[in-house]
């Protein structure tokens, strides 16, 4: 069924050009403005955000916390939920109680620094994600193409280990992110063993930093100053 659409703010001039292109392309003023339409649509369908945000947490109260809400904000807006990391952890298996796919591949080899190191070198631990997101995104191309709503706990166990070699895999994402939302948690006694630098380098490797306080959630800012910037007011 077709419907009348009308379309206010054109002026005369606006008009009189539109007239005289389709005239010469011998379409009407309709067909013009029906394409445009089209193409805009089609351009938001494609345009599918790909965001990768870092999230800080310190215990599994806040973070079991957060996890309800997005659980519930993710239904709302019809979200593809999924998630990776070590199935012995409280967060992973609030998430799988809630109905979000495990794209964890197993056997899982990353639980402690131990393990990490007798069992998997860098080249196997990038294979081993490669494949996990390769498995996430197999799934949620069966799923009518719903935007993702991710949550990777499996880079806090990297990180356990290094967290330059964490941030090695940030970047791979990085360069063939996955449409929609990415969110890579990592514990902040993980990140208190690091280096300074290795941690502003994670810090710039995402679109947003944002930090857990009991149930509050902090947006943190994050911006290279002069040394002389100490001193001003």
């Amino acid at each position: 069924m077709t419907h009348d659409l009308l379309i206010r703010g054109f002026d005369d001039e606006i008009h009189l050009q539109l007239g005289e292109l389709a005239k010469e392309k011998g379409v009407s003023i309709n067909s013009i403005v029906k394409d445009a339409v089209d193409k805009w649509l089609k351009q938001q369908q494609t345009d599918i955000p790909k965001k990768h945000y870092l999230l800080i947490y310190s215990d599994d109260d806040s973070i079991l916390g957060l996890l309800k809400s997005m659980d519930r904000l993710a239904k709302e807006n019809n979200l593809f939920r999924c998630f990776c990391g070590p199935s012995s952890a409280t967060s992973t298996k609030l998430l799988s109680k809630l109905k979000w796919y495990d794209g964890t591949i197993t056997p899982y080899y990353y639980g402690t620094k131990k393990t990490i190191k007798q069992n998997q070198n860098q080249k196997d631990i990038i294979n081993y994600f490669n494949k996990v997101m390769e498995n996430i995104i197999t799934t949620a191309n069966n799923t009518n193409d719903k935007q993702l709503c991710c949550i990777d706990f499996f880079i806090n166990d990297i990180a356990k280990s290094s967290i330059h070699q964490a941030s090695i895999f940030e970047k791979a994402y990085d360069n063939s992110r996955i449409p929609g939302l990415m969110y890579c948690a990592y514990k902040t006694e993980t990140l208190l063993h690091s280096k300074i630098k290795d941690i502003i380098e994670l810090f710039e490797g995402h679109d947003q930093v944002f930090i857990l306080k009991d149930d509050d959630v902090y947006k943190l800012h994050i911006t290279k100053e002069n040394v002389h910037k100490l001193f001003l007011n």
